[in-house]
């Protein structure tokens, strides 16, 4: 029996038989000294009754064993920047993989990678830069590798290489009763198919292989505009980004409405070219969308789009967005975004454009079904149900949701994920692999 200050003893979780935990796991219970720093995420508070920092295969199959054992909510995280914050809970158990992040060249003829799921993509990145190489890998580089390569991964080069699912060609994880496997496109085909998109259903990832491109320097843009004829610009901005030849990848931020001033947009793009009059020439398109304010240019490494400082998360309170993916940016949809901007309720509106190399691979290659989508909308609101009431009516523009961005726990949500036939495959892959839903924490399937 090990003796614990009193205040710690208090804060411990009645459900969780702490002495139960085994020995050589790395635990951290309310009251350690490193709690404060492992309890939230990005945007979501927790309060977790124990964090768990395996830090190898073995010990994540030991951790997910003594979790099981107790009735108590359990949550996976890597990197914990998940908008959806779910990577969290409150009086659960949290089994924290930011332990396993090595990151080592298997083949540098195929350029075959292996990559842990606690790595952050700005060391990936930063591994990848000397070679030469990059992999797609969302916007952000303190985002954890497990969290988005199991989602999908909607990145810089989105529209010339896909997803960041698109490049898995292996993957090794825990499953529900403590089994290691691998799975690839011969070994554990099926999982390996559901993995791609729905993976946080099926096990804890230890270990990634991808196949990764080879990315030179790159043009960053970022242009402020006036956006006061919101509509028009998300309309003109839209057609300007689908028409744009694949080495172009955009994205936009439009904060709430403030009094007496213009609305601005904050526009992103890169263009995968390190030739400044090619650079310029594609950007040409995207800066015409909108009355132009202030413009900054750059060709930079792709490690650079991803050198961003990650330190601890300290979220606070339930996070509230939703997601949606598009197929277009249609005058009706510019117009419902432009009336959600405009009523306040949401203080953050962001647009991230997809298509070209992800429509290449076929809808049922993958769980992730958004394919035809060309567009990813996210909105962040103070208030769930007054964004609900504009949102929801917004949604017959919609073509599923992106759940790496989502909150919203109601059923709907998970047909908009993955519609039928995807969603009888994935339960069907449920019941077989984790019949007993230990993994129910982020967009649960039933078995």
């Amino acid at each position: 029996m090990v003796t614990v200050p009193s205040n710690q003893a208090r804060a411990r979780h009645r459900d969780i038989d702490y002495d139960a935990v085994p020995g050589h796991l790395t635990a951290i219970e309310p009251g350690d000294a490193g709690y404060a720093r492992v309890r939230s995420t990005y945007l979501r508070g927790g309060s977790p009754g124990l964090v768990l920092r395996p830090g190898t295969p073995a010990e994540v199959a030991d951790a997910l064993a003594f979790a099981r054992a107790q009735p108590v909510k359990l949550g996976i995280r890597s990197g914990g920047h998940g908008i959806s914050g779910r990577s969290t809970n409150h009086g659960g158990i949290v089994i924290d993989v930011s332990r396993l992040d090595a990151i080592e060249v298997l083949d540098e003829r195929t350029r075959r990678v292996r990559v842990g799921p606690g790595a952050r993509w700005s060391e990936v990145a930063a591994a990848l830069a000397p070679y030469g190489w990059a992999l797609t890998s969302g916007d952000y580089g303190g985002v954890g590798v497990g969290g988005l390569a199991t989602a999908g991964g909607i990145g810089w080069l989105v529209r010339e290489h896909g997803l960041t699912i698109d490049h898995l060609r292996a993957a090794e994880l825990i499953l529900a009763d403590g089994t290691h496997v691998r799975a690839d496109d011969g070994e554990h085909a099926e999982l390996f198919w559901g993995l791609r998109g729905a993976g946080a259903n099926f096990g804890v990832v230890t270990a990634f292989e991808f196949e990764v491109d080879e990315v030179g320097d790159v043009g960053f843009a970022q242009f402020v505009v006036d956006a006061t004829d919101t509509a028009g610009f998300l309309h003109r901005w839209g057609a300007a980004v689908e028409a744009a030849p694949r080495e172009v990848t955009s994205s936009l931020i439009i904060g709430g409405p403030r009094p007496g001033q213009p609305l601005l947009a904050h526009i992103m793009t890169v263009v995968d070219a390190a030739d400044p009059d090619t650079v310029i020439s594609r950007l040409r398109p995207i800066a015409a969308t909108a009355p132009l304010l202030d413009q900054s240019i750059q060709i930079v490494p792709y490690a650079a789009l991803m050198n961003a400082p990650h330190g601890p998360h300290n979220g606070h309170g339930e996070p509230v967005t939703r997601s949606a993916l598009a197929d277009h940016l249609t005058p009706e949809l510019a117009v419902d975004v432009a009336r959600l901007i405009e009523s306040g309720e949401s203080y953050f509106f962001q647009i991230r454009s997809a298509g070209g190399a992800v429509g290449d691979v076929a809808r049922d290659a993958t769980a992730y079904a958004g394919r035809s989508a060309n567009f990813s909308l996210s909105a962040f609101g103070a208030a769930r149900t007054r964004l609900d009431r504009i949102w929801d009516d917004m949604r017959p523009h919609f073509s599923g949701i992106y759940i790496n961005f989502e909150t919203d726990q109601r059923s709907e949500r998970l047909h908009e994920a993955y519609p039928e036939p995807t969603l009888d495959r994935l339960r069907a892959l449920k019941g077989r692999y984790d019949p007993d839903n230990v993994f129910r924490d982020n967009f649960p399937i039933a078995p």
